[in-house]
């Protein structure tokens, strides 16, 4: 009997987002050396915050472009990846290479694949807004990757529906819930504590807890320093309310942030946490307000309510499941939303009580269960998330 070659498989990743949802799909294709061989590579393009991921997650990259640069560009990190990956994959030729969300080491990533004609498939795949500078550079790295990829895991059916209207083959979408979900039950199962970290004052704080991110490009500005301001006067209106903002490393956002918090009574600016402890505090929050896409998919999982602040939203299921509300970025709605989530015990059950639009843990396993039946080494279509009926 010959044995079947494993298919080979890299996966391309470059920020801490990318991190947290493909490394359940590393470890997932580790499982099955039989059918894959999986190499990783990594950009950098957020080097620290990558690097607290990957140890977390304990991954050992297999290349490492380590192209982050002070103050870098978006055409300077598009053209780096682009050409790091292109020379990486020219030496390996594997089977499939392996992109998430919408970054920009995503996009140039596809790119590169296709330049050597190298099948990409695109986790996450399918998310739209319908406007190209919201979020800014995102959409259109999505929709440049959703070109270039031949197979395409959406997380909903919603996502699956947007592929489909633009005319995505309907047998190469597999909708496979987030594996965000997957990396908050494996973090979880860990019991992430506070006690003897840097962050053990907040389980000896009376009251209650505000966790806020915010660092989206389209909100630098006036936006930002309209979101600061009412962050204040949430904070100023609820005596019984801690806030902690872990704060981006991006230089802009770092020095608008102290500039405008830094001093207020009961805001705490801090460093990111690694993603156990940000589990850990998450799961102490009792409302977040934040502009990442992550957290919209991961709030809902825990029970908390969040607050978009944000234009648009690519992710309406949790908009339309009532675990998100969408709120902008002015400062008397947002004032105005957080209030009443923290003023009416009644509106904050509803949604807190809601249901988890965006996975179920079995997002890696139904990835690959979907490579297998795409190489044929498997007969069925795997099953999946959410759907009653499979798509012809």
């Amino acid at each position: 009997m010959v044995a079947v070659k494993p298919i080979s498989v890299v996966i391309v990743c470059g920020t801490r987002p990318e991190a947290i949802k493909l490394a359940p799909v590393y470890l997932q294709l580790q499982q099955r050396p039989e059918n894959f061989a999986v190499t990783m590579i990594v950009t950098a393009q957020h080097r620290e915050l990558l690097d607290q991921m990957l140890t977390v997650f304990d991954i050992e990259p297999d290349i490492d472009l380590d192209i982050m640069a002070p103050r870098q560009s978006l055409a300077h990190i598009t053209t780096h990846a682009l050409e790091g990956v292109q020379q990486a994959l020219q030496q390996m030729q594997p089977d499939l290479v392996m992109v998430q969300g919408d970054t920009t080491t995503t996009f140039a990533t596809s790119l590169a694949a296709y330049y050597q004609q190298i099948k990409v498939a695109h986790v996450e795949a399918g998310l739209r807004t319908e406007d190209k500078f919201s979020p800014f550079p995102e959409e259109i790295n999505r929709r440049l990757t959703g070109v270039l990829a031949d197979f395409h895991f959406a997380a909903t059916a919603q996502a699956r529906d947007n592929l489909l209207a633009e005319g995505v083959v309907a047998d190469h979408i597999f909708v496979t819930g987030n594996p965000v979900v997957d990396a908050l039950d494996y973090i979880r199962q860990r019991q992430p504590s506070l006690a003897g970290g840097e962050f053990e004052w907040i389980e000896r704080t009376p009251g209650r807890l505000l966790l806020v991110t915010a660092h989206r490009r389209e909100n630098w500005g006036v936006p930002f320093t309209r979101i600061c301001m009412a962050l204040r006067q949430i904070v100023a209106q609820h005596r019984d309310l801690t806030m902690i903002y872990p704060v981006h490393p991006n230089p802009a956002v770092r020095q608008a942030a102290h500039e405008l918090l830094d001093g207020v009574d009961r805001i705490v600016l801090c460093q990111p946490p690694d993603y156990l402890t940000f589990v850990a505090i998450m799961t102490r929050t009792d409302l977040i307000i934040t502009d990442s896409g992550g957290i919209q998919e991961e709030a809902p999982a825990l029970g908390i309510p969040v607050l978009v602040i944000r234009e648009k939203t690519e992710r309406p299921e949790g908009i339309a499941a009532g675990t998100a509300r969408l709120v902008g970025t002015q400062t008397e709605t947002i004032v105005a939303e957080a209030d009443r989530l923290l003023t009416s015990p009644s509106a904050y059950a509803e949604m807190a009580s809601g249901k988890c639009p965006y996975g179920d843990g079995q997002a890696a396993r139904r990835i690959c269960d979907a490579l297998e039946y795409l190489w044929g080494r498997r007969e069925q279509r795997p099953d999946e998330f959410g759907l009653d009926v499979r798509p012809k």
